[in-house]
């Protein structure tokens, strides 16, 4: 079968690509972004590119075209397919019907957490011998690519609550039927989509009534939002995790999250020794590990192998040091998870300098959703460069204000790297925070220290 795929190089439909090349159909697609590291990874599997949604891409016809969610109508390839009644469907409803639908799936929801959660699964998966399948929205550095089907029963997916297509507007997740479904944690985000929290709170309780009552609910112990998704009405075991109660508990033995013991229903199963930060990746792991329980696998004999999980590509990913400076790259899309984030390095790191350069990229963030919420997030920033692009439909002062002279505001990314050659020193630590390209102000960054300092 020749399959088209319309969104191609985003990292869920890059995923789907790559599952669908892997299953033997010809796979080609288009972007209106192509560029590196999913359009080298895809054309490594012989994936054939083109640039824009031009009609002509769908020429001659495929025999289906996968639409990503970020095109909508009014789109010339998709005004092609509809009118021309061309095959056509979504990428989760493709990943459900011809991958999922013969596997065991465990699925991982959450706002956090969720691409590092899911790395970490498989990976734990995988040192068992199960040879899962996965599809993650991201790279997970100990496998190297972001999809495989597998050889084994099992398939781990990232299961993301935004909407599936513009002709579904269901969330994501209710396409793949999970028999085990991390909840690992819910706050209001995705503003473009989602009015409030209760609307977020009814598609994940979609997903709760689609896990079978043979299988199991891995729910995060100290979230109140996920409580009264439960609430709503609940069919399938339950055990909860968390630091401070739930049926899976861990207790930190380094401030920065490196090491901590584990325990399940009170009975201690051993310690993890890792080198992840911060008390979210210890969540993370306590939700990993009870998952993976739950697929049948004595999570005592997991926790060794904690020791060599990488985690995915730009969560706190170091990129070097340089000058005396270093250097690392964060997908920051939400203030909670740039809270986390500064606070496992603080941990670490005692009094050194941090300095956060922070783009706000995600849709809510752009929308200024958050905005009060930013400063206290930066809390544990000796110093912040905010990128506030002419574009921005709120005003950053709002933030730089409360940061009370810890905060600068720049309108380039020329500027914020002139800005940050001009303020750091040697031993400082700089994180780059941003769920975009950041026009790739980190490197930029690094080979300017070079030549400055």
């Amino acid at each position: 079968m020749r399959i088209h795929i319309l969104g191609i190089c985003g990292t869920f439909m890059g995923g789907v690509a790559a599952l669908a090349r892997e299953l033997g159909h010809q796979v080609e697609g288009s972007d209106l972004n192509v560029y590196p590291p999913m359009s080298t990874q895809l054309e490594s599997l012989g994936i054939r590119l083109q640039p824009g949604y031009r009609p002509a891409v769908l020429s001659p016809a495929p025999d289906c075209v996968v639409i990503g969610n970020a095109l909508s109508r009014g789109n010339a390839a998709i005004e092609r397919v509809l009118d021309e009644g061309l095959n056509y469907t979504s990428g989760p409803q493709w990943l459900g019907e011809q991958v999922l639908a013969s596997r065991q799936v465990l699925a991982v929801a959450g706002t956090h957490g969720k691409t590092t959660t899911s790395s970490l699964l498989a990976f734990l998966l995988d040192a068992a011998g199960l040879d899962p399948g996965f599809l993650i929205g991201g790279v997970p550095q100990n496998f190297g690519l972001s999809a495989r089907l597998g050889q084994g029963a099992v398939f781990v997916v990232e299961a993301d609550e935004y909407d599936t297509a513009f002709f579904d507007k269901r969330s994501k997740f209710v396409h793949y039927r999970p028999r085990v479904a991390i909840l690992n944690n819910l706050e209001f985000d995705h503003a473009d989509i989602f009015p409030d929290l209760a609307a977020i709170q009814r598609q994940f309780h979609h997903l709760v009534r689609t896990v079978p009552g043979n299988g199991r609910l891995i729910v995060n112990a100290e979230d109140q939002a996920l409580a009264e998704v439960l609430a709503m009405g609940c069919w399938t075991p339950v055990e909860s995790f968390g630091i401070e109660r739930g049926d899976w508990r861990a207790r930190l033995l380094q401030d920065d999250g490196s090491v901590f013991e584990v325990s399940r229903h009170g009975q201690r199963l051993g310690e993890v020794h890792w080198n992840l930060l911060g008390r979210h990746n210890v969540m993370n792991a306590l939700a990993a590990l009870a998952a993976a329980q739950a697929a049948g696998i004595d999570a005592r004999s997991l926790l060794p192998h904690c020791t060599r999980f990488k985690n995915v590509k730009r969560r706190l990913e170091s990129l070097g040091q340089r000058a005396g400076i270093q250097v690392y790259d964060d997908f920051a899309h939400h203030p909670t998870a740039i809270a986390s984030t500064l606070q496992g390095l603080r941990a670490k790191l005692g009094t050194a300098r941090i300095v956060v350069a922070l783009e706000p990229r995600s849709n809510s963030m752009r929308q200024g959703v958050h905005a009060t919420l930013l400063a206290p997030a930066l809390a544990e920033a000796d110093a912040v460069v905010f990128l506030q692009r002419p574009e921005l439909a709120w005003n950053a002062q709002i933030v730089i204000d409360s940061l009370h002279g810890r905060g600068q505001s720049v309108s380039s990314v020329d500027a914020l790297i002139e800005a940050l050659l001009s303020s750091t020193r040697t031993g400082d630590h700089v994180v780059f925070m941003s769920n975009g390209g950041f026009e790739g102000a980190q490197q930029r960054f690094l080979s300017a220290l070079g030549d400055s300092h």
